[in-house]
This record gives C-alpha cells, structure tokens and sequence, in this order.
C-alpha cells in the first residue's frame, strides 16, 4: 500500500496530478480543493489512498492525513465506491461532513451529486458513531494562480461529478462574482454545486 508520494509536480490536470517519484510518475486523483494548492515544479507531499479493483489500480491523493482518513472511512458505509467518497470530499470538508452526519442533516448531504435521501439517510446512520466530531480546523487554503484556472476547474469538477458542461458552465458564471482576486477552488465548487442544487 501507498501511504504517500513526495516529489515535484509534473502537471496538474483538472481533475488530477502527476507526482515523479524516483523517475516514475503517479498520477493522483484529487479534489480541486487540493489541486489548487499544487503548482508544476514545485515539491508536494501528499497522502494517498489506492484503490485496487479487477480492470485498475488507482491512487487518489489528499491535501492533509484527516481527508485520507475521511475518505477511507465514509467508504464503508453501503453504496458509498471511491468516487461517491471523492465527490463528498469536493463538496463538503471533512469537518463540515461530520457537522451534517452528527445533526442528521440530510439536505447537506445530498448537495453531493450521486447522494439522494435514502443514501444520505444509509451515511448517517452507518457512520454516526464512527465520524468523530468536528476537529474545528479552518478554511482550506487553494488559491488559483488565474480566473482562467479557477473556472476550467471548477467546470471539470461539476462534470467530472456527473453534471452536464451546459449546466456545468452556468454554474461557473454564477458564482463569479464570488472569486475575487485570489479564488478557492474548493469554496467556488461547493457554492456552483449549491447552485446547481437549487436549481
């Protein structure tokens, strides 16, 4: 098993990385919250988790050891894969995923594309107790180098999520306004996706 990699930054994609590791290089899976805290070049640390099945072996990648531990967890519960645990993690942190398990907060949950009632319903109930609370920590730092930056990924994060590009793209616009001069990657995901969800 692969605990971590270390090693620089050999690209960045919208939905992933490649980390060189002693001349090989393993591409990360990643949230865009996590993406945007790597720049090409520069040496990243990352915790790992593999997932291994029949057809692949894929290694998705954490900013920090408590979005590993989150990952893994919510993975036990029924009907939760790597990409349902993925999504969670693009759209809630994990403080803000053991907030919405601890109060029964079903609407919470099922902003994440994939989690409908009955799902959200299954998460609580299976990880109630196992969770933990909240570890009180602060806002994910991820800021984008450029608007052009922020937008493609948050578009690929709402599509790679299941969305459509056509709705993928209106979200983007509407939460614009809320990038400023140095945008979260992470914060403008979860505010698209909260757009999406009223809609």
């Amino acid at each position: 098993m692969i605990a971590f990699v270390r090693g620089p930054v050999a690209q960045v994609t919208l939905s992933s990385a490649v980390v060189e590791v002693g001349g090989v290089g393993l591409e990360l899976m990643c949230t865009p919250g996590t993406l945007a805290t790597l720049r090409t070049g520069q040496v990243a640390t990352l915790p790992t988790s593999m997932v291994v099945r029949e057809d692949s072996l894929t290694l998705f990648g954490f900013l920090d050891d408590d979005e590993k531990a989150t990952f893994e967890l919510v993975q036990t519960a029924g009907g939760v894969g790597p990409k349902l645990a993925q999504a969670m993690l693009a759209v809630l942190d994990p403080d803000d995923l053991r907030r919405a398990v601890a109060a029964d907060d079903v609407k919470t949950l099922t902003k994440v594309p994939g989690i409908g009632q009955k799902v959200a319903q299954r998460i609580i109930l299976e990880l109630k107790d196992r969770l933990g609370t909240p570890l009180g920590s602060t806002a994910r730092p991820g800021a984008a180098p450029a608007a052009a930056t922020w937008r493609d990924q948050v578009h690929q994060g709402l599509t790679g999520l299941g969305w459509p590009a056509r709705e993928a793209d209106r979200a983007v616009d509407a939460v614009a306004d809320q990038a400023g001069d140095h945008p979260d990657v992470g914060a403008l995901l979860r505010a698209a996706l909260q757009t999406l969800s009223r809609a």
